[in-house]
C-alpha cells in the first residue's frame, strides 16, 4: 500500500502546480489591464487611450497590440473582467498553450478588423475583442475536437454568450466596436482551426 502513496502525492502536487500556474497567469494578465487603467485614470495627461486602434492609419496599427489594455471608464473595464476571467480560464485547458493561441487570435483579429472596418477618426480600445476571441476559440475547439469535455464547454459558451455575441457583432449600439467583436470572434475561430490542422492529435 505504501508504494502507491508517492505517485498519488506526486499527482496531487502536479494538479496543484497546474492550477497555481493558471491562476497566477490569468491574474497577471487581467491584473495588468487594471493597472494600466488605474495609471491612465490617475495620470490623464499621459493620454494612454490614444494608443488604441485608429482605423487605416499607420500609427493606429500599434493599437492591435495595446488596445486590449486600454479602457475608457471603470464601467468599461469592470464589464470586461468577468468574461476575461471565465472564458480565459476555460481556454487554459487542457494546456496553457491554448490560452495563448486564443489570446493571439482574438487580439489580432479584433485589432485588424477594427483597423480595416472602423470609422475614420475613431479610436478602438478595450478587451472585448479578446473576449469574443475566447468565445469563438472555445466553440470552434469543441467542434473540431469532437471530444466530450471540449464539446460540453462549447455548448456552455454558446448558451451563455451566444445571444450577446450575436448582437455584439452587429452595428446596433453607438460607441461599441462591433468591428473588434467580429474580428475577435473570427480570430479565435481561425486560431482553433489552425491548431487543429497542425496538431490534430492534441485536440
Amino acid at each position: 500500500m505504501s508504494a502507491l502513496n508517492p505517485p498519488s502525492g506526486a499527482k496531487r502536487a502536479s494538479i496543484f502546480n497546474q492550477l497555481k500556474a493558471r491562476i497566477v497567469l490569468l491574474g497577471l494578465f487581467v491584473g495588468s489591464m487594471w493597472v494600466t487603467f488605474l495609471v491612465s485614470a490617475a495620470l490623464p495627461f499621459l493620454h494612454l487611450n490614444r494608443h488604441g486602434v485608429v482605423p487605416r492609419t499607420l500609427s493606429g496599427l500599434q493599437g492591435v497590440l495595446f488596445a486590449p489594455w486600454l479602457h475608457a471608464s471603470f464601467f468599461h473595464i469592470i464589464s470586461n473582467t468577468p468574461g476575461l476571467l471565465v472564458l480565459g480560464w476555460l481556454c487554459m485547458w487542457p494546456r496553457i498553450a491554448n490560452f495563448w493561441q486564443a489570446t493571439a487570435g482574438g487580439m489580432l483579429g479584433a485589432g485588424l478588423c477594427a483597423w480595416l472596418l472602423g470609422s475614420p477618426y475613431t479610436v478602438h480600445i478595450g478587451a472585448s475583442g479578446v473576449i469574443f476571441g475566447y468565445a469563438g476559440y472555445l466553440v470552434a475547439y469543441g467542434f473540431y475536437s469532437r471530444k466530450f469535455i471540449p464539446m460540453l464547454i462549447a455548448l456552455f459558451v454558446a448558451c451563455s454568450y451566444g445571444v450577446s455575441m450575436l448582437f455584439g457583432v452587429l452595428p446596433l449600439t453607438p460607441g461599441v466596436s462591433w468591428q473588434s467583436h467580429l474580428g475577435g470572434a473570427i480570430g479565435g475561430i481561425l486560431a482553433a482551426r489552425f491548431f487543429h490542422q497542425n496538431h490534430p492529435q492534441r485536440l
